[in-house]
């Protein structure tokens, strides 16, 4: 494979190698020598010469083609619409559904998806995506299984080798509640499904530490509360809304109240109508409100009301979803440790017969000895096969994990946006209510506007006058 070429799919320091190479994402490679062992030998073509993992590149089909870089399959293959393509932190592209959110390592339209670089090194397991194992089966054959497998079950995906050849110090992946992660120390920085997003699917794979110190809370039951505290808020907005129409129907009726009220409705002249035009405007105004109360509950209170109970029913279907993926991986994984356990034993069995053997020769010895062989090689059958069903449900959980974050993305976009919506109604509605108000009290003002006690004095001269003739000083 010497001669072909490469494009590098992330940065890589070269300080993990006496003879590093180092480059930046997207940088083309021509390969020098391709060992066994995960590290191979490149030329960049600025002449640097050096080692760098397998992993962190993807071998061009030919050489002299360049693909495109990571992330831009979709400008070269068309992808039915609403699917995006994403790579793996392993180089594995993988596509998201944005509308359904359906996760898939199949290309849409029945075209495989790009798979993982075809230059990296045999391993136990099938490559990982964000530090998760997909399905598949073990490389190792049955008749040595009974040899290999206290290594690391993905001993050949450390990217921390010190150098090509060398044999791994460590195991590379810990469990954390039934779940595999990556080690700290043998992880590369893993590139984010949704870059730029912030995205829930990014942040919350693993349990964080209950703040109460009661163990710990997986990071979906954090998402699902803030979700619920969400519905909870939603419930506290309709609440206060309904409040807001009971003040409403209150002032309503006391300004409905008051318009019937007999003070002052002996006033006359220009002054008493235009008093009697504040108490009907008092009456007008009252109905404005009355209106404005039906629409808050109609349009505002009963919409968020009826949103809430459905979004309850989403974070129930959610919840339910992935506590039983998670029951089917611990279920797996028990069978693993199990399937662990059982193979150990049948291992040691085996040496106790060989010791017996090197002791005294027998028939009967040998016999047991080619027995225990037997069971040791059966029992690592066993390993691998619950190994492989662990991994099928650990990909599954995976996916669907995607797949329910995305869909809680979702809902909370929609739960504020909808809130949003009627919030700007209710605004709308009280601009309304206001440009009303305003109406009523203009007659108010026109007619106050007209008061002038003069006229109104000469109004009042001429409907009660009783002559115009004065009196004068009487002479003597």
């Amino acid at each position: 494979m010497s001669g072909a070429r490469c494009r590098t799919l992330y940065p890589f320091s070269g300080e993990r190698h006496g003879q590093g190479l180092r480059f930046a994402a997207g940088e083309l490679i021509t390969l020098l020598q391709v060992p066994d062992g995960g590290w191979w030998e490149g030329e960049k073509e600025d002449g640097l010469r050096g080692w760098f993992p397998a992993s962190y590149v993807q071998l061009l089909e030919k050489p002299g083609m360049v693909p495109p870089p990571p992330g831009e399959e979709s400008q070269t293959f068309v992808l039915p619409p609403g699917w995006q393509s994403y790579l793996s932190p392993q180089g594995r592209r993988y596509y998201v559904n944005t509308t359904t959110n359906e996760t898939t390592w199949e290309r849409p339209g029945g075209s495989p998806g790009i798979p993982a670089s075809p230059g990296t090194h045999r391993s136990a397991l099938p490559p990982t995506v964000n530090g998760y194992h997909t399905s598949g089966t073990p490389a190792y054959p049955p008749e040595t299984a009974h040899m290999s497998v206290r290594k690391s079950t993905v001993d050949s995906q450390n990217l921390g080798s010190p150098s090509p050849g060398k044999r791994q110090s460590k195991e590379n992946t810990i469990t954390i509640n039934c779940v595999t992660f990556p080690h700290p120390d043998t992880m590369p920085e893993q590139q984010l499904l949704k870059p730029t997003e912030w995205s829930y699917c990014d942040y919350f794979w693993a349990d964080k530490r209950d703040p109460q110190g009661n163990g710990t809370v997986a990071g979906f039951e954090l998402l699902l509360q803030k979700q619920l505290k969400g519905k909870q808020m939603q419930k506290e907005m309709s609440e206060f809304v309904r409040e807001r129409i009971k003040i409403e129907e209150d002032y309503a009726k006391n300004l409905a109240k008051l318009s019937q009220n007999s003070l002052a409705s002996q006033e006359e002249g220009s002054l008493g109508e235009a008093w009697a035009q504040v108490k009907k405007s008092l009456a007008d105004e009252a109905e404005v409100h009355l209106k404005f109360s039906a629409k808050l509950h109609s349009e505002v209170e009963k919409p968020l009301m009826n949103f809430r109970e459905n979004f309850k029913k989403d974070m129930k279907k959610c919840d339910h979803h992935i506590a039983d993926l998670r029951k089917q991986l611990a279920s797996r994984y028990a069978a693993v440790e199990k399937a662990r356990k059982a193979l150990t034993e049948r291992q040691r069995d085996l040496e106790m017969k060989t010791q017996q053997l090197e002791i005294k020769l027998s028939n009967k010895t040998e016999e047991d000895i080619k027995k225990a062989r037997r069971k040791s090689t059966q029992a690592g059958d066993d390993l691998m096969r619950c190994v492989d069903l662990y991994n099928q449900a650990q990909s599954k959980w995976f996916e669907e994990m995607v797949t329910t974050t995305l869909e809680l993305e979702r809902l909370e976009v929609e739960r504020v946006e909808m809130i949003r919506q009627h919030l700007c109604q209710y605004t709308q509605l009280r601009h309304e209510t206001d440009m009303f108000n305003q109406s009523t009290v203009e007659p108010v003002d026109q007619l106050l506007r007209k008061v002038d006690p003069a006229k109104d004095r000469e109004l009042w001269v001429r409907e009660h006058k009783t002559g115009n003739i004065r009196p004068v000083d009487m002479e003597i």
